[in-house]
C-alpha cells in the first residue's frame, strides 16, 4: 500500500552537540581547570611552607617586651610563630646560626635543617629572672655539692666536673673555668654517652635589667666557649632597647 509524502516524517536536523550540552561541557572543563589551578597553587603554597617547617626569612622587627626589659629582635630569629609579634611576654626563643648569629634565610636553609651538624646553630631561651645568681653564681653553694671525684682537664682550659649518681644531675657532667671576670664560667652537658645535638650543653647568664639569658649548644662547640659566650652576650645587649 502506498502511502503518500506528507505521511512520511523525517526526523528533525537537530545539532549532534545541542546547546545546552556544549554549555555544560565548558562549564565542567571551567571548573576542572580552576580546580587543576587551585591544586597546583595549593601544591605549591604546602611544598614551600613544609620546606620552611616553621621558619620565616622574614626580616620585620618586633619590640618584646619582658619584665623591665624591652628587646627588638627580628622575625627570622624568633624560633616559635606564635611569638612573632610585637607583645608583653614570659618569654622569647631565639635559634641563630654559629659563628654568624644570623636568623634563619634562604641562604642559611641547610644549617636549620642538617640534623647532621648540630654545631650550626644556638638556641636562646630569654625570660625574666627568677633567681638572684646565674650559674656561674651557683656554682659554689650548688654544683660544687654534687660534683664527684677528682674533677678532669677538659677541652680548651675547660675543667670537667662528674656529678654523683644521686643527684639530680646524674647523667650529666660540668664544665668550668676562670676568666678575666671575678665570675667562673659553668656549663652543663649531657654525658659522653650521649649522642651530639644541637642542645646538649646549656648555660644561663643575666642581661639587661631583670632577664635570665639561657643558652644552649652542641658539645662539638666546647673548644669555642669563650667566644660563643662573649657572643651571645654581646648579641643581646645589641638588641636590648634603651
Amino acid at each position: 500500500m502506498s502511502s503518500s509524502s506528507n505521511d512520511i516524517h523525517e526526523p528533525e536536523l537537530r545539532p549532534l552537540l545541542s546547546p545546552g550540552f556544549v554549555y555544560r561541557v565548558m562549564a565542567a572543563v571551567a571548573v576542572l581547570a580552576a580546580l587543576t589551578a587551585a591544586i597546583s597553587f595549593a601544591g605549591r603554597w604546602f611544598g614551600e611552607n613544609l620546606a620552611l617547617a616553621g621558619h620565616t626569612a622574614s626580616n620585620e622587627l618586633f619590640d618584646i617586651f619582658i619584665g623591665q626589659d624591652h628587646l627588638r629582635l627580628p622575625a627570622n630569629m624568633i624560633r616559635f610563630e606564635a611569638q612573632r609579634a610585637t607583645s608583653i611576654v614570659e618569654r622569647v626563643d631565639l635559634y641563630l646560626t654559629w659563628p654568624g648569629l644570623e636568623g634563619y634565610s634562604a641562604r642559611s636553609r641547610a644549617l636549620f635543617n642538617n640534623v647532621d651538624a648540630p654545631e650550626s646553630l644556638l638556641f636562646l631561651q630569654i625570660s625574666q629572672s627568677t633567681m638572684s645568681r646565674d650559674m656561674s653564681g651557683r656554682l659554689e653553694p650548688i654544683y660544687s655539692q654534687v660534683f664527684d671525684g677528682a674533677p678532669t682537664a677538659g677541652p680548651a682550659g675547660l675543667t670537667e666536673h662528674a656529678v654523683k649518681p644521686t643527684s639530680s644531675y646524674a647523667g650529666e657532667v660540668f664544665f668550668t673555668a676562670e676568666t678575666s671576670t671575678h665570675a667562673p664560667y659553668v656549663v652543663r652537658c649531657l654525658g659522653p654517652q650521649s649522642i651530639s645535638t644541637s642542645a646538649d650543653c646549656q648555660r644561663d647568664i643575666h642581661a639587661g635589667k631583670d632577664l635570665a639569658v639561657l643558652y644552649r649548644f652542641s658539645n662539638k662547640l666546647l673548644p669555642q666557649w669563650r667566644e660563643i659566650d662573649q657572643a651571645i652576650t654581646a648579641f643581646v645587649k645589641n638588641r636590648l632597647v634603651p
